[in-house]
């Protein structure tokens, strides 16, 4: 009898901690896709400049981020219930939400080196559209203005473009300002500080992503446990 109060124990005390387990991941899930949606917004004007990237990664980080999200909805249910094959699929998914999550830290990196390579290139194409493309051109207004920089790299990139370009009214220090005057302008180039903007970033995203992986591996270890003493707590009732 006491043997089997003990399992009981065991048991009451497996399904809090997983219970508290599917909280944690529940709310690890809703981190996941707000930095994914909020990082696609922060970096959107930089990506639609670069030629080899579309957001694709962040928006799997976000999409992988709702799916946990409601996955920890359904696992309490799975645990209230305490069926142990349920809890059993439970431990195999955490498992391969955790190899999904590695591949999600993996690509982001790897497609910061992309932005990284392609972002020269993109930016050029994106300063010789402008004043005709008036969705690129926004892009470029909003990046100069933003990181205080002008040209890709130097302001004197504008005018030594073919054809020549006038600089534009984004590189003033302030809202009005004589675009000929160098002590009114920013005259930094944009690339190096675009680049370090959208690697600090994406290399948080990517960590965040890499160490939430990891994060499934207390669940898995409580799901199996929980259903090991559910089927130890029945077949000492059979017995």
């Amino acid at each position: 009898m006491s043997k089997r109060l003990e399992t009981v124990a065991t048991m009451t005390c497996m399904k809090t901690l997983l219970m508290l387990f599917n909280f944690i991941f529940w709310a690890s899930g809703l981190l996941m896709l707000c930095i994914g949606i909020w990082m696609r917004i922060q970096l959107r004007d930089y990506m639609n400049m670069n030629v080899q990237g579309s957001g694709a990664a962040l928006l799997a980080l976000a999409s992988l981020g709702a799916v946990l999200a409601v996955a920890a909805v359904l696992a309490c249910c799975c645990t209230a219930r305490g069926h142990p094959a349920l809890l059993y699929l439970y431990g195999a998914f955490l498992a391969l939400v955790a190899l999904l999550e590695l591949g999600a830290g993996a690509s982001i990196y790897a497609y910061r080196t992309n932005l990284n390579e392609g972002f020269d290139q993109g930016l050029n194409e994106s300063m010789a559209a402008y004043g005709q493309d008036r969705a690129m051109s926004s892009h470029i207004d909003t990046m100069q203005s933003t990181l205080h920089c002008c040209g890709n790299r130097g302001y004197t990139d504008w005018p030594n473009m073919n054809p020549p370009k006038e600089i534009p009214l984004s590189c003033c220090k302030l809202s009005e300002c004589e675009p000929d005057d160098v002590d009114q302008i920013y005259t930094d180039g944009c690339y190096n500080r675009v680049l370090d903007f959208i690697n600090s970033n994406i290399g948080l995203v990517a960590g965040t992503a890499i160490g939430v992986a990891f994060f499934p591996l207390v669940g898995i270890f409580l799901a199996c446990c929980l259903a090991s003493n559910i089927n130890k707590a029945e077949y000492e009732q059979v017995a």
